[in-house]
């Protein structure tokens, strides 16, 4: 590794930023799984207090992208900078140090554990003078101080939802990023979600990412919108700029 790499890994991990607003740089990233291309040349950006919307039908490397943030899977080209500094140099729970926290598409949570448990697992990258749960996880989600004894497996498929949510919360993310977080979800428990998106966009000191199929959901959350088509971006604008009919074209490819 060269001395640069080693100094961005380093100042990343101790959480050193610049004052550039723009947290999250993805420029032209590829992806392959074997002789597999996932991602061609994908750029997005993220800022604190926006949220950053990725649509797409299944299979055009929604999930691709976000594993590629968090490090599970190596990109092959392009650059993806956080506040200014090379992401690709550091390790997964480099990356999570740094404030990058993961709700996966199918939640994850631990079946055997408790909520309580499961919340506190949200601790390892944290020092131990900030292991504790924000009172903001049981404010947006109260059913998780209620159920707090229950295991994770006893759950509804909506409340496990909230407590994966939870559980990254807990690890005070400056960038957080959601997979499908609706996805077979009751929509009583979409709507809390909506509101805890909203919420945490009005903090102004988190910059998410949500990966979602559910058009009226993105649209009413979203400040930045991007499509992506077998790998690729086939369409992207902003909130104040957004073509509709073009939206909409692009989701149907």
């Amino acid at each position: 590794m060269s001395p640069h790499a080693e100094e961005a890994r380093r100042a990343v991990s101790k959480g050193e930023v610049t004052k550039d607003v723009t947290m999250l740089k993805v420029t032209d990233i590829d992806l392959h799984y074997g002789a597999a291309q996932a991602l061609r040349a994908v750029s997005l950006q993220a800022e604190p207090g926006k949220v950053t919307c990725v649509l797409g039908r299944n299979g055009v490397g929604k999930t691709s992208l976000l594993r590629a943030l968090v490090g599970e899977h190596p990109i092959s080209a392009g650059t993806m900078e956080w506040d200014g500094r090379d992401l690709t140099v550091l390790e997964t729970y480099e990356r999570a140090r740094a404030g990058i926290a993961y709700v996966p598409q199918g939640r994850e949570i631990f079946p055997l554990l408790t909520v309580e448990e499961n919340l506190k697992t949200g601790f390892a990258p944290l020092p131990r003078d900030q292991r504790s749960i924000p009172n903001d996880v049981f404010s947006l989600f109260p059913v998780l101080h209620d159920m707090l004894h229950r295991r994770g497996g006893d759950l509804s498929g909506g409340q496990q939802q909230q407590l994966a949510i939870g559980r990254a919360l807990v690890m005070r993310p400056r960038l957080l990023l959601l997979d499908e977080p609706t996805e077979g979800i009751q929509p009583s428990i979409i709507k809390d979600i909506g509101r805890a998106i909203t919420y945490l966009r009005g903090l102004g000191q988190i910059a998410i990412v949500l990966v979602e199929q559910y058009l009226d959901f993105a649209r009413e959350l979203g400040d930045h919108f991007t499509v992506m088509d077998r790998g690729a971006i086939v369409y992207a604008s902003g909130r104040e700029n957004i073509d509709e009919a073009a939206l909409r074209r692009a989701l149907a490819l």
